[in-house]
């Protein structure tokens, strides 16, 4: 194991595949909602805005970290949980899931 592997937060893998939006990636908006899915352990990062279907992408894991190191504070988000935050820079706010 090397050094890089120890220094990883999340108990899933950094090539994890994780649900995002397009303008994300191109770095028109800021990550301001994160779920960690109960059913399926599944990670959506995505805008405040409700998501357009048409603009969803699979990233790894390690590319949204990559893009928002404050995504390192919610490594030990709960299945089942959010967390969401008014603007980039302001703290992340959990929440217990409702399923």
């Amino acid at each position: 194991m090397s050094n890089a592997d120890d220094m990883w937060p999340f108990e899933d893998p950094p090539n994890l595949a994780c649900f995002t939006v397009r303008s994300i990636m191109n770095g028109a908006a800021p990550i301001l909602y994160v779920s960690h899915d109960a059913d399926d352990g599944a990670w959506q990062m995505l805008t405040s805005d409700a998501a357009d279907m048409s603009q969803a992408m699979l990233v790894a894991l390690a590319q949204l970290v990559a893009r928002d190191r404050t995504l390192v504070e919610l490594a030990d988000l709960p299945l089942g949980w959010t967390a969401s935050r008014a603007d980039a820079g302001s703290p992340w706010v959990r929440r217990a899931g409702a399923n």
